[in-house]
C-alpha cells in the first residue's frame, strides 16, 4: 500500500522528555586490563572491520566471489550512514543520479528501498531523491548481504557490537617487502544478565567499556581471535584485512602513516586554511535524531546544559530561516499529503501530523571541535600519551568527553527547534517556537535507541592514510584538492597567497601538456589553459562525484562558546568538483601488505576528503576493496601493492585484469565520456 493511505504505527515507541535524558560526567580513560585467552577462534578469507557502507560493499562483493567474510561493527546495524548514523538521506549528484551510474550493489540498495516502500522517497524530503527510516536501511542491506552469500556461495560471519582491540603484525616469509596482519583480537559485547538491552545508553557511556576485556556490570564480553584459514599452499598473503571503520581505527591501531585534519598549504592544496598542518581541525561530527510533527502542542522541558549550547544554534542563512523548510529538508517519513509551500526558492509539502524528520544541520546538531583540548579523534601523539599504542591499550582512539558534549549538543538543538527564540547568525526576531513536535526515543524508534540519538555519530572525516611513496609522491600517494576541484586557480587570492614558484607549479600541474613549458618559463602561468576535468588515474578502481562540502571546525574551545566562528578560511576550498576516480594507490597503506583501506580513510587530502565521503563513494571504494582482496587471493602470486609499484604506473596485465573484473561486474572505474582524451567535462557540472 502507498504510504499516503497507511500511517506507520511504532510498536513500543515512546517520547522521552529531553530534560530526563541525563548523562553522568565522563571519567578519563583508564588503561584496559590484560587480555584473557580468546573464547573463540574464527577463520576468514577476508576480515572487514566496520559495517558501514564501505565495509558492507566490501563484504557484498567478496561474498559474490565465494569468500568467507568476517564483518565486525561497533553497533548492531550494518549500513553506517544509512542506518546506525541516522543519515538516511542519500547524498547524490543530479548528473550521476539521472544516469544511474553507480556500482551494482548501490543500485541494488536503492532498488531495495523502493521495493520496501513502493517508492524511493517515502519521506518526501527535498535534499535527496531518497529519504527513509534508518532501521529499514539496516534490514534492506543485511538481506542484500545474505543474498550475496547465497548467490556467490560465500559465507558471511557477522559480528555486531564488536570492536577490534589488538592486531598481531609481523613479517611473513612468503609475503612482500612489508609486514602483514597475522591475527586480530576483537571484543563482542552483549547486555549482561538483568541489565537493560543494548542501545539503552548513549555511546559516550558505553564506548570505554566496549574496549575492555573484562566483563562488567553492563556487558558480557566474548573475546574473538580472527585468523586466516589454514592452508598448505604458499601464498603471498593467506587473508586480507579491510579497514572500513568510520574514524580509521585500524590505521591508528596499526600505527601506519596517516594524516588528520588540515594539510599545509601548497600548490597541490592551495586553498588550505593553514600554512602548516593542523590535525585538530577535521570536519565536524553529528549525532542525528528524529522528531515527529504532532497535532497538539507538546510539553517541552529545557534539557540540562541547554543554556551552554544555545549560543551556537542557528538557521544559518536567511534563505533557510524557515522551520518547515528545515523539517522537510531531511523528512524521512510522510504518511499524508501536505499543501505546497515555497520558501527561499524551494518548494516542498508542508509538514503534517505523523511526519518524521531526521536532523543533521550545520549550525544545529553538528559538533565542531577544533583544538587540542577538545578534538574527537586522537592524533598519534595523543594516542601515545594516553597509552593507546601500548600492547592491549587500544580504547578506540576517541575522546569520550567530546562524544558526550556532542550528545548534549544534539539534544539541545531539538529544544531550540521547538522552543528556541534566538539565532546566533541571524539575530533576534527570526526564530519562533514550534511546540507541535516530539522527540522520538525508544528501542523501536527510528534511531533504534532508548535515548533517541543515532547509535553512532555521523562522521565526515577520520584518519586518512598516506599511500606508498612513488614517482611524484615522495611522502606517499594522495589525492589532492587540485585533482578534483573546478575552482578557478587564477584568482588573485592564489597569486597573492602562494609564492611565485608555488603559483607557477600550481598552474603547471593544471596545464596538462603545457606543464613542462610552464615550469620552464616558456609559458606564463597566467596564460595556462587549464584542463576541465579531474585527474585520470591509470590504477582507477572506483568512482565518486559530489561537491567539496565543508562543515568546518570552530575557532575556539568549546565549539558552542558565545560568538565563536568557523575556522577562518576553511570554506575557501569548498565548491563544485568534477566526477572523480578512486585510485588503487589511495587504498594501500604504507608498511602493511595485506591491509586495504576503504571509505573515508583512503589517501585523500583534507579538502578532497570533503567530496570523498558520501554514500555512493563509500560503496564504490568498498566494492573495489572487496574485489581487489578476492582477486589477490585467487591469483595467489601477487599482493595489491605490486599492481601499482612501478613508476610511473604501467597497466601491466594483472592490473588490467583487475580493472576488467570491476567493470564487467558492474563496478565502474571511470565515468562515461570522461577519458584523458576528453579535456572538457563541463557537462558533468
Amino acid at each position: 500500500m502507498s504510504k499516503k493511505t497507511v500511517k506507520r504505527w511504532w510498536r513500543g515507541l515512546f517520547s522521552v522528555p529531553i530534560s530526563l535524558i541525563v548523562w553522568e560526567s565522563i571519567a578519563p580513560i583508564t588503561l584496559a586490563t590484560p587480555p584473557r585467552n580468546p573464547d573463540q577462534t574464527v577463520e576468514c578469507d577476508i576480515l572487514v572491520a566496520g559495517g558501514g557502507l564501505a565495509g558492507s560493499a566490501a563484504a557484498y562483493e567478496a561474498l559474490l566471489k565465494g569468500k568467507t567474510v568476517c564483518l565486525t561493527e561497533i553497533t548492531d546495524w550494518v549500513g553506517g550512514q544509512i542506518s546506525s548514523q541516522g543519515t538516511s538521506a542519500l547524498d547524490e549528484r543530479k548528473t550521476q543520479r539521472d544516469k544511474l551510474f553507480y556500482p551494482r550493489g548501490y543500485l541494488e540498495l536503492r532498488k531495495g528501498i523502493e521495493e520496501k516502500y513502493g517508492e524511493l522517497n517515502p519521506g518526501d524530503c527535498w535534499v535527496s531523491d531518497s529519504c527513509y527510516l534508518p532501521e529499514d536501511g539496516h534490514q534492506i542491506l543485511m538481506k542484500q548481504l545474505e543474498d550475496a552469500a547465497e548467490k556467490g556461495e560465500g559465507e558471511l560471519k557477522w559480528f555486531p557490537s564488536t570492536v577490534i582491540k589488538d592486531l598481531e603484525i609481523g613479517k611473513v616469509v612468503t609475503g612482500g617487502t612489508g609486514e602483514q596482519i597475522k591475527n586480530a583480537i576483537a571484543i563482542q559485547h552483549s547486555a549482561a544478565a538483568g541489565t537493560p538491552p543494548l542501545n539503552t545508553e548513549p555511546l559516550s557511556k558505553t564506548i570505554e567499556d566496549a574496549y575492555r576485556y573484562e566483563d562488567s556490570s553492563r556487558f558480557k564480553k566474548m573475546i574473538i581471535r580472527f585468523t586466516p584459514k589454514a592452508s598448505e599452499a604458499q601464498k603471498p598473503a593467506n587473508w586480507y584485512v579491510i579497514e572500513a571503520t568510520e574514524t580509521g581505527e585500524l590505521i591508528g591501531l596499526a600505527d601506519v602513516p596517516y594524516r588528520l585534519g588540515i594539510d599545509p598549504r601548497s600548490y597541490l592544496e592551495p586553498s588550505s586554511s593553514s600554512a602548516t598542518a593542523d590535525p585538530y581541525c577535521p570536519q565536524g561530527f553529528t549525532y542525528t535524531f528524529a522528531m515527529e510533527a504532532t497535532e497538539e502542542s507538546q510539553k517541552h522541558e529545557m534539557p540540562p546544559n541547554y543554556l551552554q549550547h544555545s549560543p551556537y544554534y542557528s538557521y544559518e542563512l536567511e534563505r533557510l530561516a524557515s522551520f518547515n523548510l528545515v523539517f522537510t529538508y531531511r523528512r524521512i517519513w510522510s504518511p499524508l499529503d501536505g499543501s505546497s509551500e515555497t520558501f527561499g526558492g524551494v518548494t516542498f509539502e508542508t509538514p503534517m501530523p505523523g511526519d518524521i524528520s531526521m536532523q543533521n544541520w550545520t549550525w544545529g546538531n553538528d559538533y565542531r571541535p577544533g583544538t587540542s583540548q577538545d578534538n574527537l579523534i586522537y592524533t598519534r601523539e595523543q594516542l601515545k600519551a594516553t597509552g593507546q599504542l601500548n600492547p592491549g591499550g587500544w580504547m578506540g582512539g576517541l575522546r569520550t568527553e567530546t562524544l558526550h558534549k556532542g550528545e548534549e549538543h544534539a539534544i539541545g538543538f531539538f529544544y531550540w527547534l521547538v522552543m528556541g527564540t534566538t539565532d546566533s547568525q541571524l539575530g533576534e526576531g527570526v526564530k519562533k517556537p514550534y511546540p507541535n513536535n516530539r522527540f522520538l526515543a525508544g528501542l523501536d524508534s527510528p534511531m533504534g535507541t532508548a535515548h533517541g540519538l543515532s547509535k553512532y555519530p555521523y562522521m565526515r572525516e577520520g584518519r586518512r592514510i598516506m599511500g606508498r611513496p612513488s614517482y611524484a609522491y615522495e611522502d606517499g600517494f594522495v589525492v589532492n584538492e587540485i585533482d578534483i576541484s573546478r575552482r578557478n586557480y587564477q584568482d588573485d587570492y592564489y597569486r597573492q597567497t602562494l609564492s611565485a614558484s608555488e603559483y607557477r607549479r600550481l598552474q603547471a600541474a593544471l596545464a596538462g601538456l603545457e606543464g613542462l613549458d610552464t615550469i620552464g618559463g616558456k609559458v606564463s602561468p597566467d596564460a595556462v589553459q587549464r584542463r576541465k576535468r579531474s585527474t585520470i588515474y591509470p590504477d582507477a578502481v572506483g568512482i565518486g562525484h559530489y561537491a567539496i562540502d565543508f562543515h568546518p571546525c570552530m575557532t575556539k574551545s568549546p565549539p558552542e562558546a558565545p560568538g565563536n566562528t568557523e575556522r577562518e578560511g576553511e570554506r575557501r576550498g569548498q565548491g563544485q568538483a568534477y566526477p572523480f576516480q578512486i585510485p588503487l594507490r589511495a587504498m594501500i597503506p604504507q608498511r602493511i601488505d595485506n591491509l586495504l583501506v576503504a571509505g573515508k580513510s583512503i589517501a585523500v587530502s583534507h579538502i578532497a576528503a570533503a567530496a570523498y565521503r558520501v554514500h555512493s563513494f563509500e560503496w564504490s571504494s568498498g566494492a573495489a576493496a572487496g574485489i581487489t582482496a578476492a582477486f589477490a587471493l585467487n591469483d595467489g602470486e601477487i599482493l595489491p601493492y605490486q599492481l601499482v609499484d612501478q613508476a610511473p604506473i604501467i597497466k601491466e596485465r594483472k592490473l588490467l585484469q583487475l580493472q576488467r573484473i570491476l567493470n564487467e561486474s558492474g563496478n565502474p572505474t571511470a565515468f562515461p565520456d570522461t577519458s584523458i582524451f576528453n579535456e572538457n567535462w563541463d557537462d558533468w557540472n
